[in-house]
Formats: C-alpha cells, sequence, structure tokens
C-alpha cells in the first residue's frame, strides 16, 4: 500500500519521541540562542546531528526566523543522503512528513515542476530513513506557522544541477531554503577546529570549492553557495562548535556550524576598500604573468610578479589581447581545472598564439599590446523554457552566457554586452557562434550563466 505520509524514523534517537518532551527540549535550545535585529535570512546552514550534540548549534539558526513566522509559507529543505545510494537528487511522492509534533504538508505542485530536469527522481526509499531532513522539522515547526516543505534528498550529482533546482524553487519572501550538513567527521578535538574554521572562511566567501572531507553536505551546500551568488546574498557565521563542546568526547569529534545568508547590505567603507586593494592585488599579479607569458615565448625580457594567495587555488580565466583598440585575440576557460597563476599564463599563450581567427602574434606587435584579465566565476545553470524567459532574465552587462545544444556550444563573456546590448541581439550572435541559427529554440538547449572580474593594464604599462 502506497503511504502518503512519511512517518518520523529518528523520533527516540536523534530526538525526544515524546510531544511534550520534544517541545520542550525545542523550545530550551531555542531560548538559549540569541536573537538579532539582523536582516531576515533566505537561506539557511544548519547541521543534522542529534539534538544533545548539535541541537544547541541549529537552534541559532532558527532563532533568525522567529520573526518570520508569519511571512515564510515554504521552506525548501536539501540535505545528503546517508542510507541509500541516489543518483541525483531524490523527491518523495508522499503528501506530508511527520513528527512527534504533527503533520508538514509538502508543496506538491513545487515538487511536480521539477520532474523535467533530469538530475530530479522520485523516491519514497531515499527519505524513508534519512535523519538529515527530519531532525529540522522540529525546529521549523516550532519557530513558524504554517508551511508547506520541499524536502530533497541529494546523492550523486553537481553542485550545478543542485543550483538548478534551487533557481527553480527560489521564490520570493514567502521562501526559505534550508541546507542541512555537519562539517568534519571523526578527527581530533583541535585538528576538527582547524578544519572546520577553514570550512566556514571558505562558505563566508560563498566558495563552493568543498569536498565531503570538509561538509558530509558538500554538494547541497556547494550548489546552494552558487546560488547565493547569483543572489547577491552575503553569508553569517552565527556558531561554530564540534561535539567536544557540546556533549561528546574530544578524540573523535563531529563539527557544526549555523550560517545565515542574507541579502547584501551596502559594505561598509573600509570593508569596501580592503575588497578594492585585494581585487587591485589579485589584478596586478594576473596581467603581470599574462604578459610575461607572452614575453617569454619572444625571449624578451619579464617584469616583477606580484604574489597573491589565489593563485595557487583553481582558476578559470579568459585572456583578451587588442592592438590599437581592436580585438588580437581571446581565449579562455569555462571551468576552474587548474590553479590559477598557471591557468592565466596558459590563456595568454592560447590568445596570442592559438586563437584561429587570427595569424599568431608577432614579436614587434609586442609592446603596442593591450592585455586584459576575465576571472570568472562559477556557471549557474538558467532555468528557462523558452528564448523570451531567457531574454527576460538575463542581466545586460553582467551575464556571460554559456549557450549548449547537443554538442554545440559557445559563449560570450559580459564585456560582450558592450556591442550588443539588447538580449535578442546578445542571445541571436551566440547562438550564431555556436553554429546554429539566429532563431533556433529547442526544449534541450541550455543556457548557463556567470560573472567575471575583469583587470585591464595601467595606460603605459607595457
Amino acid at each position: 500500500m502506497k503511504l502518503v505520509t512519511r512517518p518520523a524514523a529518528v523520533a527516540g534517537s536523534f530526538y525526544a519521541a515524546d510531544r511534550l518532551e520534544l517541545s520542550t527540549q525545542v523550545g530550551e535550545m531555542l531560548g538559549d540562542a540569541l536573537e538579532t535585529d539582523a536582516p531576515a535570512p533566505k537561506m539557511l546552514l544548519v547541521p543534522h546531528a542529534g539534538y544533545v550534540y548539535s541541537g544547541p548549534v541549529a537552534a541559532h539558526a532558527y532563532a533568525r526566523i522567529r520573526r518570520c513566522r508569519g511571512q515564510i509559507r515554504r521552506v525548501v529543505l536539501l540535505g545528503p543522503t546517508h542510507r541509500v545510494a541516489v543518483r541525483g537528487i531524490a523527491a518523495p511522492t508522499v503528501s506530508a512528513f511527520e513528527t512527534p509534533l504533527g503533520r508538514v504538508p509538502l508543496d506538491r505542485e513545487a515538487l511536480d515542476s521539477l520532474r523535467d530536469l533530469p538530475q530530479v527522481l522520485s523516491s519514497d526509499l531515499a527519505h524513508a530513513y534519512e535523519h538529515a531532513l527530519e531532525v529540522q522539522l522540529p525546529f521549523l515547526q516550532t519557530v513558524l506557522d504554517d508551511f508547506t516543505l520541499v524536502p530533497l534528498a541529494v546523492g550523486s550529482t553537481s553542485p550545478e544541477a543542485v543550483a538548478q533546482v534551487l533557481e527553480r524553487l527560489w521564490g520570493g519572501d514567502e521562501t526559505l531554503i534550508v541546507i542541512s550538513s555537519d562539517l568534519s567527521h571523526y578527527l581530533g578535538y583541535r585538528q576538527a577546529q582547524a578544519s572546520d574554521r577553514a570550512t566556514v572562511d571558505r562558505i563566508l566567501r560563498l566558495d563552493p570549492a568543498l569536498d565531503h572531507h570538509q561538509a558530509c553536505g558538500a554538494t547541497p551546500l556547494a550548489g546552494a553557495l552558487l546560488a547565493a551568488r547569483v543572489h547577491g546574498l552575503s553569508a553569517r557565521l552565527l556558531d561554530l562548535r564540534n561535539s567536544g563542546d557540546t556533549a561528546g568526547d574530544r578524540s573523535r569529534v563531529v563539527g557544526y556550524c549555523a550560517v545565515a545568508f542574507e541579502p547584501a547590505t551596502a559594505p561598509s567603507e573600509r570593508a569596501a576598500q580592503a575588497r578594492d586593494e585585494h581585487d587591485a592585488a589579485l589584478g596586478a599579479a594576473l596581467l603581470a604573468r599574462a604578459r610575461n607569458a607572452i614575453a617569454d615565448a619572444f625571449a624578451l625580457p619579464t617584469s616583477a610578479e606580484p604574489t597573491h594567495p589565489a593563485l595557487s587555488a583553481p582558476g578559470a580565466t579568459f585572456v583578451t589581447l587588442r592592438l590599437g583598440g581592436e580585438l588580437r585575440g581571446c581565449v579562455g576557460t569555462l571551468v576552474a581545472e587548474r590553479p590559477l597563476g598557471h591557468d592565466v599564463r596558459l590563456q595568454a599563450l592560447c590568445a596570442a598564439f592559438r586563437d584561429t581567427r587570427f595569424e599568431a602574434l608577432q614579436r614587434e606587435e609586442f609592446e603596442a599590446l593591450d592585455i586584459e584579465v576575465s576571472l570568472l566565476e562559477p556557471a549557474l545553470p538558467l532555468a528557462v523554457a523558452s528564448e523570451a524567459e531567457a531574454r527576460a532574465a538575463l542581466r545586460p552587462g553582467i551575464d556571460g552566457v554559456i549557450l549548449e545544444w547537443r554538442g554545440q556550444r559557445a559563449t560570450f563573456l559580459p564585456q560582450v554586452w558592450e556591442q550588443l546590448p539588447e538580449p535578442r541581439q546578445f542571445l541571436a550572435a551566440l547562438k550564431r557562434k555556436a553554429g546554429l541559427p539566429a532563431d533556433f529554440w529547442a526544449h534541450d538547449l541550455r543556457l548557463q550563466r556567470y560573472r567575471v572580474r575583469k583587470f585591464l593594464e595601467p595606460v603605459g604599462a607595457a
């Protein structure tokens, strides 16, 4: 017989099975949590261990939405699978989830809207014994009024596939997104502290380069970080502890954090200055390496290369060369698959000597060359069903766009909007670049968008 309600699976083990005891337990943890006047979060990151271990940490996140109890009407809840192997993202077919505090109805319309996405599958088995999502429900039932739930169990898939699902479910102020993940597992206390601090630093920078040793929910979390970047959210750390701080011994601990993702506010003057100085230093380091790579190819003298910590991390760049304001070469990569310092040298050489649209750069042209480096952020799928939707969703001057259809692929950097300022023109030219007719559209055509940080050499730098 098909179930219409998923019953509680870990009541009595991860949290109290008695309704009154559970209500008291959650209420006490929330009572101990700080509540601030900070902006209401759009998204929360919370842990999912037994309440005695991670409940006090999770409570700091849930305390942040008590003021929104009448506003939030839907919760999109994602977490990793622990008991059932899933290739993709599993959506349940039942109509409600149940805890000792009552039933939570599912938003069947929202779940049905994901059916056309290849990464989403239907599986009640993936949810039947999964604790990562269930342990969040008593908190949500306590801090919110009536709400519907969109529970998704994330298995083997990509962060980009998760981000595409989140984009479709993003909604407005009525929708809260909750990501369930613990941090490191079974390290010694001091080692776990160092590891988790480094992981949280990445999360606060919205850096999706996470693995499952750093966070068991690395895939849903990385997808959420991609989405947070696109929507301009900023991350605020609310609590960071491990089981050695709460209820366990310190020989083998599990790490927990609570993070709120909020609409970004205008940065302070000092923060803006620090960001500008960071970008200026990174730009100088990238441009020096791009120019030196070409100079080396001609056996010409090279200049000093400033150091920067970002150069050793994976990065994706495009290098654009111009002579007298005219394009002389432009080559890059869309995937961060090598250290940034190495990648910018490679793309500079390819732009100078391997762009098939131009003859190889000549030595006598080098001194007059203007070099521009674009540092790409990770691409996020653009969930649209028609070209009209795509034109409405694109942000001229901001979005770089990748177009793919059955092996045919092309991209335009955001700089191309300067020549093609209208989305209709932009998409038509991008399709022609991919070898497709300007008016082409198909149901399986895929679009992704990304942002770049653009660095240009100062006048007279050569």
